[in-house]
């Protein structure tokens, strides 16, 4: 293909990305570019990990715009108004572009309770765990430009999800144990890229117990971890697997 020719040959296998929005209350909250696949699971996710919603009983009422990808949706002004009260600042991310918010401190990270489940999970299962995370991976398969990931109570994957992004693959597994009524709470999430600070994060305040990865976290979420209470395991399909929290 030369310069003077813009059109991509016919085997040339690109990720699909799309804006999609979503407004809360009739406010801008956020624009994901994403892969446009599964977005209830992502708007119900994204609003669960910034604190809008617990559950579905708070999700007052949830609309999609006919003419182009974005979404409504209502829930109680209390909840708006203690989401804006939280120490949280944005930030340009290390993960994939624009996070809506961060926190202040390491002591604002949401820690899970002392005795709180956290299941354990021995090497050869975490493989397996990881080669059918793989294997469900059809996007992957046909571009090898996406992201993966999936939460599993230690013996089997219960929700999976593909993305561009790989804070929008997480998102859209939690709104997917959400719709479900299922906490993730004391679940362990997989990912297929390194952990970040914000990803350990929204790791956090979804109560996630574990975050698992091929390759290996971040300083800022080693410490996120440890101040949640969380365990993060880095080269978790490796020989020599590395366990940080």
């Amino acid at each position: 293909m030369t310069p003077a020719d813009p059109t991509p040959p016919a085997s040339l296998d690109a990720v699909e990305e799309s804006p999609v929005w979503l407004e809360v209350n009739g406010v801008p909250a956020v624009t994901w570019m994403c892969t446009p696949d599964k977005l209830d699971d992502l708007v119900i996710g994204w609003l669960f990990g910034e604190g809008y919603i617990d559950g579905l009983p708070d999700l007052q009422r949830m609309r999609p715009c006919t003419k182009e990808l974005g979404f409504w949706v209502d829930v109680a002004p209390a909840r708006v108004d203690a989401v804006n009260a939280q120490p949280r600042r944005r930030i340009l991310a290390s993960g994939c572009g624009s996070v809506t918010a961060f926190l202040g401190s390491l002591a604002d990270v949401p820690r899970r309770a002392p005795g709180a489940p956290s299941p354990e999970i021995d090497l050869a299962t975490m493989r397996a765990l990881f080669k059918e995370l793989f294997a469900r991976g059809e996007r992957y398969k046909e571009t090898g430009g996406i992201h993966a990931a999936a939460l599993t109570d230690g013996h089997s994957l219960l929700y999976h999800a593909e993305d561009i992004g790989r804070h929008n693959a997480v998102d859209k597994v939690v709104g997917a144990a959400i719709q479900d009524a299922r906490s993730p709470d004391g679940l362990v999430l997989l990912v297929t890229g390194r952990i970040s600070g914000e990803l350990g994060y929204k790791a956090a305040r979804a109560g996630i117990a574990c975050v698992a990865t091929p390759s290996v976290p971040s300083t800022i979420a080693v410490q996120i971890a440890q101040a949640a209470g969380m365990t993060l395991i880095g080269r978790a399909v490796s020989g020599s697997p590395q366990r940080w929290g």
